[in-house]
């Protein structure tokens, strides 16, 4: 994908946040840097859940969705 056209690709993530374990992966692959656990926050399981900080900036890489070990995540496409 260009650089060009991933400036205007744009997507919406989602999380099953009682079944996040707090274990950041998709935080940390994140190209645009959206992601951040949630400290002020504690999920059934007792873990801090991830959360997306600006959607607006989201590009739907879907990057998260695909590392997350407990499929957590989905990604859509915007347009």
């Amino acid at each position: 994908m260009k650089e060009k056209d991933m400036a205007k690709a744009k997507g919406h993530v989602s999380f099953d946040e009682d079944r996040c374990k707090g274990c950041a992966l998709c935080a940390s692959v994140c190209p645009v840097k959206i992601i951040a656990m949630d400290t002020n926050r504690i999920n059934k399981k007792g873990y801090h859940p991830a959360g997306v900080m600006q959607m607006d900036k989201c590009i739907g890489c879907a990057s998260c969705a695909l590392t997350c070990p407990d499929l957590v995540i989905t990604v859509e496409k915007v347009s």
